[in-house]
């Protein structure tokens, strides 16, 4: 019959989870030492790939390990030790390394593969939860996060074990990611589509309207004209240019608003008039995520994009960024 717990004894219970998890993680920085400097220097001395492996929950374990190196700046790819037995051994070559991950260090599917992998010439690290196992002994170097009991009331899921396990790897990969001088603008070429890479990697040459989509008239038209050109561009602005293309100002419809409610005849006034003459522009190889911040410093929702020499090479309001997912 299943056991019956008040709510207490439930948020009770997942706090003991935590206190031992977070115990089993902090045991962890006791046993950093050299054997975790051998393990960054046989990473780095890698020429080829990380090849990561394990089984069962070390086996999910392993694949997240595997795709937290490889967008960190450390190639990597996780290899199913079952799968290597029946072929896909042949991923592996010399100048590759294989990190074997099973917290009893004795798991068949692993062990059978070590002895192949030794042939073939390439390294081993083992991360186990004990030390005198057969994957620890065999590996070139390796790593203990062995911890004092698991959070499972019966002591047998792997749970604080695979926590220590994560932790592990996500150390190994950080001091990878700080040793290879991996940078921010490195991580956003590897995730192209997040957020953070089009916030690193998108550029207002990307976003920007150009041709005959900018919208742009001279200063001697009319403000009926000038409408007319935002209408038809939908930026919700305009810019004012001289015959070379040089901009002298820009108009918005928080302008227009304004300038019809002091009363003036669209038919009769000039837009040189009515103008913002020293307005914001931007250069077209600066990030799109610096223009998104000018917007917001200066509670404006467009920009018109320039040259050295000031002249009109595109615009982009805020909606522009908005569907490329910047906001």
């Amino acid at each position: 019959m299943p056991d019956t717990l008040t709510n207490d004894e439930l948020l009770a219970l997942a706090a003991d989870v935590l206190d031992i998890e977070s115990r089993a993680v902090a045991d962890l920085k006791l046993r950093l030492g050299d054997d975790f400097i051998a393990a960054c220097d046989l990473c780095l001395d890698t020429p080829g790939r990380v090849v990561v492996t394990g089984m069962g929950k070390s086996g999910h374990i392993s694949n997240k390990i595997a795709a937290t190196l490889a967008s960190t700046g450390t190639p990597a790819f996780f290899m199913h030790p079952a799968e290597a037995s029946h072929g896909d051994l042949g991923m592996i070559t010399d100048q590759d390394l294989l990190l074997a991950i099973s917290y009893s260090g004795e798991t068949d599917e692993v062990v059978t593969i070590l002895p192949v992998v030794k042939r073939i010439g390439a390294r081993v690290l083992s991360i186990t939860g004990n030390p005198r196992s057969t994957m620890a002994t065999a590996a070139d170097v390796h790593l203990d996060v062995s911890v004092a009991e698991e959070a499972c009331p019966l002591n047998l899921a792997p749970t604080a074990s695979t926590t220590a396990t994560l932790a592990m790897g996500d150390a190994l990969a950080v001091a990878l990611l700080k040793k290879r001088g991996f940078t921010a603008e490195d991580f956003a070429r590897s995730h192209p589509s997040g957020s953070l890479g089009k916030r690193l990697l998108l550029r207002v040459s990307d976003v920007m309207h150009v041709g005959d989509r900018v919208p742009a008239v001279s200063a001697c038209v009319t403000l009926r004209d000038a409408l007319l050109e935002m209408t038809d561009k939908g930026l919700g602005m305009t810019s004012i240019v001289d015959d070379e293309r040089r901009i002298l100002g820009i108009f918005t419809d928080g302008d227009l608003r304004r300038t019809l409610d002091e009363g003036a005849d669209i038919r009769k006034t000039l837009i040189r008039d009515v103008m913002h003459e020293n307005c914001k522009t931007v250069p077209e190889d600066i990030l799109a995520a610096e223009a998104l911040h000018i917007l917001e410093e200066n509670k404006i929702t467009g920009l018109l994009v320039a040259d050295e020499n000031r002249r009109l090479v595109g615009a982009l309001n805020i909606h522009d960024l908005f569907r490329e997912g910047l906001m």
